[in-house]
């Protein structure tokens, strides 16, 4: 993490503290042993000062290893530390430019010790941000304590709600999905209440009774009651370029619920990218918005969005990386803040490599040789957001005109809808609109234009493809 041999090169900032302690061990450094546990580690340098010019100098401490002492019995005091997270090779003694110093190497806890706090009192909770440590709010307080509960936060069962709640239209589409997905089944035959127990989506109550899961509620529930459950819920997709394009879960145009938010923001965005990007690139995207979907916190502030601009896709998401930054970008580990949701998409053969998502955006933009993803974490409020950002569109001779990309459009959302009338004998146009994720009107006009091609055929109210 840092050269103690050019100590000079480096200064404070978010991960490396400097302290002189050449009266002792300074009270102020336990504060900083919180902020680095609850945010993502670092180093204790103590025995160094900061000069004016923020460079970093050793000064000799005296009497280092009855520093070393005196932090062990100290750390492993619950007055002092609520929990000693350090190994003992984590505290040592240096020498450098001929002076020793103690270098401490605080890790990020693990989330069920989290959060770390000092003084015996849950409320001397901090957190780095910059170079200083900052006392966390209640929020983020909160939002540690959840974390740390071992059991899978969406498996909670809403006894005040009904299994009747859930959107029937949206439990209908997912379910043609994992038909899709893995035909012949064994949960096909189950009418819907066995099917939603099955996966995860109903949950039984003490008595007995089926009640929606906050997985379910949150995958198939309508936004006034899923925000009954979650104040704070808030799903949003826009477009910089067409306003007219935004996807809002408080609109009323439909259900409101994660599932169909996602069917309908893939089918907006990805055929697009499809046109002037190889498939994985959209493959990737999709995995990106699920990731966002399944360690999203609900409870946290600020909502779920997805902004597409001309040349990236954001995603931005409430809540941290339960692990560590790292360790998401390498990949193999994975603690999913909502596994239940992660069930369910991986039901429908979305999101299944749990832990290697992140590893498999990065590579695909290796691949194309674009900027690496932006991946950010904030805190107060806990916010995560990944920017993806992709070589500019190849340029058609029609780039000054609106017909091209148009009709680029039009052609990607026939094949979407030639892709459902193939799953499906027969569909309505409000149906397919629900599914592509457009109007009816524009639904109407592509099906015109199938039919005059000999494509489709109408069949009293429902539309299918031509035998």
């Amino acid at each position: 993490m840092i050269d103690l041999n050019h100590l000079e090169q480096y200064t404070e900032n978010n991960r490396i503290e400097a302290k002189k302690a050449l009266g002792g061990l300074p009270h102020s450094i336990w504060e900083t042993y919180s902020a680095f546990a609850n945010t993502m580690g670092g180093l204790l340098l103590l025995g160094v000062e900061e000069h004016r010019d923020k460079s970093l100098h050793p000064v000799d401490l005296p009497d280092p290893e009855r520093l070393r002492r005196e932090f062990w019995a100290m750390v492993n005091d619950p007055r002092v530390a609520s929990v000693n997270i350090l190994s003992p090779a984590d505290v040592t003694v240096e020498t450098v430019e001929g002076k020793q110093i103690l270098v401490i190497r605080v890790p990020r806890a693990e989330r069920a010790y989290q959060p770390v706090y000092v003084e015996g009192n849950p409320l001397n909770t901090y957190r780095r941000k910059g170079e200083g440590d900052c006392r966390c709010s209640r929020e983020e307080l909160q939002a540690m304590v959840r974390d740390a509960d071992e059991r899978a936060q969406d498996l909670r069962v809403w006894k005040q709600m009904e299994p009747e709640i859930l959107d029937g239209a949206a439990v209908r589409a997912y379910r043609d999905a994992m038909a899709r997905a893995h035909p012949g089944h064994p949960w096909e035959k189950l009418d819907d209440a066995s099917f939603l127990q099955k996966a995860g989506a109903l949950g039984i109550d003490d008595g007995g009774k089926l009640h929606p899961t906050s997985a379910g509620l949150l995958l198939f529930g309508c936004e006034p009651d899923i925000v009954r459950a979650f104040p704070r819920y808030f799903l949003d997709y826009r477009e910089e370029a067409d306003t007219a394009q935004r996807i809002c879960s408080i609109s009323g145009e439909w259900s409101g619920g994660i599932y169909e938010f996602y069917i309908r923001v893939c089918a907006r965005l990805l055929p697009e990218l499809d046109v002037h990007y190889p498939a994985d690139v959209g493959e990737a995207v999709r995995e990106a918005i699920v990731n966002s979907l399944v360690n999203a916190d609900y409870r946290g502030s600020g909502g779920l969005t997805v902004i597409r601009a001309q040349d990236s896709v954001t995603i931005s998401n409430p809540g941290s990386f339960r692990i560590g930054l790292d360790a998401a970008r390498t990949g193999g580990l994975s603690d999913p803040r909502n596994g239940a949701l992660l069930k369910l998409f991986n039901l429908i053969d979305v999101g299944r490599h749990a832990g290697s998502g992140i590893p498999g955006i990065l590579h695909v933009w290796r691949t194309q040789r674009w900027p690496e993803p932006e991946i950010a974490q904030s805190y107060g409020p806990d916010r995560t957001t990944v920017v993806l950002r992709f070589a500019p569109k190849q340029k058609t001779g029609r780039s000054k005109s609106r017909e091209t990309p148009v009709r680029i459009e039009a052609a990607a959302q026939k094949a979407l809808l030639i892709d459902e009338l193939t799953d499906r004998a027969a569909l309505t146009p409000a149906q397919l609109a629900r599914l592509l994720g457009i109007p009816s009107a524009a639904v109407r006009i592509l099906l015109k234009e199938l039919e005059a091609d000999g494509i489709v055929v109408a069949s009293g109210k429902t539309y299918r493809l031509k035998a």
